[in-house]
């Protein structure tokens, strides 16, 4: 089900059923945050790590069409949590 969802967009734009809003099961809508958050803030053989600031300015810059409202909020209130985890974790 996580697989299956985590592409599905907020605004009904994503893959593959089209789902939007509730109907996105939460999984899905959590897992997508946490995938974008995790592509953008880490290093690929084809780009460079994006920062934690601007990971953040453009997940807020789809709230309410990519991704669920209400998680953008509390990813907000979490989002140095996030950065600590990213430092310890990341690449």
């Amino acid at each position: 089900m996580i697989a299956y969802t985590h592409h599905e967009q907020w605004n009904g734009n994503g893959y593959p059923q089209g789902l939007k809003g509730e109907d996105i099961p939460i999984v899905g809508r959590l897992m997508a945050l946490v995938d974008v958050y995790d592509a953008l803030i880490s290093k690929r053989v084809y780009k460079p790590p994006v920062s934690h600031k601007e990971t953040v300015e453009i997940i807020l810059s789809a709230k309410e069409t990519q991704f669920d409202p209400y998680l953008i909020d509390v990813f907000m209130e979490l989002e140095k949590d996030f950065m600590q985890i990213a430092l310890k974790y990341g690449d």
